[in-house]
């Protein structure tokens, strides 16, 4: 069972813009990459990151500040085209996925599979964007929710799957 660990994680005032007992509200970009930063050291040991809400929601921005808090100096860029971008020069690889482009599930899962292997062997990060194209059952994977507030901010809500 998922639950929301807002309590466990503290991100310094001068990136959160408000705080609740459902997430972060997040003044801007460099806020979000920040927090993708915070992000990283607090699941160094998982292996799965999905990262679900609407395009523009800021979700390759905080794989951003995940790439930086894994001292990935590569330039991040979204994978929707290609599908997948492999950083592998960092503390720790990264493996990032987009499905937004994928029609099926059967294709969606098809390259989740081919990717977690490679992630294994690579002893990486997997982090996916619009994981709700897959029919898979992660449930050991982090999720972490992004989406619009009506003045432009970003509300992000994490939950652990411990």
């Amino acid at each position: 069972m998922q639950r929301n660990i807002f309590k466990n994680i503290k991100v310094p005032e001068s990136i959160v813009w408000q705080s609740n007992q459902s997430g972060w509200l997040l003044n801007n970009l460099e806020a979000t990459i920040a927090f993708g930063e915070i992000l990283s050291q607090k699941i160094q040991s998982s292996k799965i990151l999905l990262l679900e809400g609407p395009l523009g929601s800021g979700k390759t921005s905080l794989v951003k500040g995940i790439a930086k808090g894994l001292q990935i100096l590569e330039p991040i860029t979204s994978p929707t085209f290609p599908l997948s971008q492999h950083y592998l020069k960092g503390k720790r690889a990264l493996i990032h996925l987009d499905l937004y482009r994928l029609d099926s599930a059967d294709s969606a899962n098809e390259l989740f599979i081919q990717e977690e292997e490679e992630a294994k062997d690579l002893k990486a990060l997997m982090v996916i964007e619009w994981p709700s194209r897959l029919k898979i059952d992660l449930e050991d994977a982090w999720h972490v929710n992004l989406t619009y507030t009506q003045d432009n901010k970003r509300l992000i809500k994490l939950f652990s799957p411990y």
